[in-house]
Formats: C-alpha cells, structure tokens, sequence
C-alpha cells in the first residue's frame, strides 16, 4: 500500500475544478485509456492573458486526480510564461510529494500543461508531436525525448526509476534496452558537458564540435536509422549547424519537421540553446 500524504488525500477525495470550460482559450490531452490514465487540461485566459480559470477531466487513479486537481490550482492568475515552468516535480511538491511509483502522474498533469499552452498559441499540433520524438516504449506510447526529459530533470539512474515517471518499460520490457541507453546517453553527455565547461568558462570551439559530432552520432543517428533514414555533417560555423539528410529521411515530406523539432531541438539539448540547424544546399 502507497503512503499518501493529507494533501494528495485532500485533493483526490475533494479535487478542485472539475469539468469543462465553455470555448476554452487552450486545451491539452495526454494519456490514453488504453495505458490506464487519461488527462484532458482546459483553460480560459483574462484580458491581461492570465488563466482566470482551469478546469480538468481525468480518468485515472487517486494520484492523477490529485495532480490534476492541483495544477489548476497552480496555474490559476499565471501567465502563459509563468504557468509553462511548472515541472512534474513542482506538482509532487505543492502535494507534499507523491509515492515514487506514481510520479507519472505529475509527469503527464505537466504534459497535458504543456499542450494546452501550445494549443492556446495557436502551434501545429503536428510540430508538438514532432518535437517529442520518436516512440520507444510502444506499449504505453513513450517518446525517446520525452524519457531524456524525464532523466535530465529527475536525476534517473535506472529503467525502474524511468518506468515510475513515465510508465516507459512497464509492459513487455522490449524497450528496456533503449530506455539504457538513453540513460547512459544522457549520463556521458553530462559528464563531458562537466569536462568541457568548468564553472565560468565558456566552451570552446573544438569542444562544442566535438559534443554536436557526439550527439549526432550517439542521440539523433540511431533513431533516424530505425526509419530507414540517416544524417550527414557538412559543417558548423559558430552556431550554425549544416547537415545533409540521407536515406528515406531525403525524400520525406517532414523532412523540415525532422531537421527543427527533432535534430535541433536535441543539439540544443545537448550542446547549446544557441544551436541553429541548416539543411546544406546542394
């Protein structure tokens, strides 16, 4: 049996705003019955563009109705701005914390968060979908970006700790092997971003290319093969990145897509959030 703390009990057996919004001004859906837990986020703005009110529908267990319940309250007279820096862990905290094999519910009340604040800007639904890669675990839908997020902002070690944030790895285990390396993955970098930049020092040139050459070869290449595609460096000037795509990636129609939200986005990950990435001209 979970320990609850009073607050997650106060928030599941009395949760807060419940119910739909009336021409809502952003919504965000996350989750899906078929993996146990579902989250829909609504929410309308002032004149001054702050969430007046925010409302939620959930189907889940008494964790993800207490984080649901308690990100309205936390995002309630924010602005957009203010509301996208809410991490899961800012929600398990304003609860008083949450059991660890229940922190995915925090991680999907943050997910849903973010697409609502999407939605409200009016952005491609298919440029947020994008953006959070490629599937790795496809028994509950989990994206390689999303599990690095996770790790980097949580601290994982180890598949049980990924699998308790975001369920990744919870069914067949056939990703478990993926979901190490990631971890690894993440881990090195860090360590060499440690290496490349003592406190105060500024990376250097041959640093910052020998990391983009790293993380192309170690983070973006292996998912862009499992597609039947690949990617070439042609050259890096300052923060300009000029890749080439390969393979199926080439003659692709997201092919813009991949370059931006995919291999931008996790240059600027990994490296820097300067990162700027080109397609070379022939």
């Amino acid at each position: 049996m979970w320990d609850y703390t009073d607050k997650v009990k106060d928030h599941f057996y009395h949760p807060r705003n419940v119910g739909q919004i009336e021409k809502p001004d952003g919504v965000g859906e996350e989750g899906s019955l078929a993996c146990g837990d579902s989250l829909r986020l609504m929410f309308k703005l002032d004149k001054n563009g702050r969430i007046a009110e925010a409302r939620f529908q959930t189907f889940g267990c008494g964790s993800a109705i207490a984080s649901a319940s308690a990100l309205t309250e936390m995002i309630i007279g924010k602005t957009l701005e203010e509301a996208e820096k809410i991490t899961n862990q800012d929600i398990a905290d304003y609860l008083g914390g949450l059991p660890v094999e229940k922190m995915h519910c925090s991680v999907m009340g943050r997910e849903a968060l973010e697409a609502a604040i999407a939605n409200s800007r009016g952005e491609d639904v298919e440029a947020l979908r994008a953006r959070k890669g490629h599937v790795v675990c496809e028994c509950f839908g989990v994206t390689d970006n999303e599990i690095v997020r996770v790790i980097k902002e949580n601290h994982l070690k180890t598949v049980e700790e990924v699998t308790n944030f975001t369920k990744a790895g919870g069914g067949c285990r056939r990703c478990h092997p993926q979901i190490e390396n990631l971890i690894a993955g993440v881990i090195g970098i860090e360590q060499k971003q440690e290496a490349a930049q003592p406190p105060g020092k500024k990376m250097s040139n041959i640093q910052k290319i020998k990391l983009i050459e790293e993380t192309l070869e170690n983070e973006i290449k292996p998912m862009l093969r499992a597609d039947g595609g690949d990617i070439e460096l042609i050259d890096i000037e300052g923060d300009r990145v000029m890749v080439a795509l390969r393979g199926m990636c080439s003659s692709c129609p997201s092919s813009q897509l991949t370059l931006k939200q995919y291999v931008e986005s996790k240059l600027r990950e990994f490296v820097s959030e300067d990162i700027i990435v080109e397609e070379a001209k022939p």
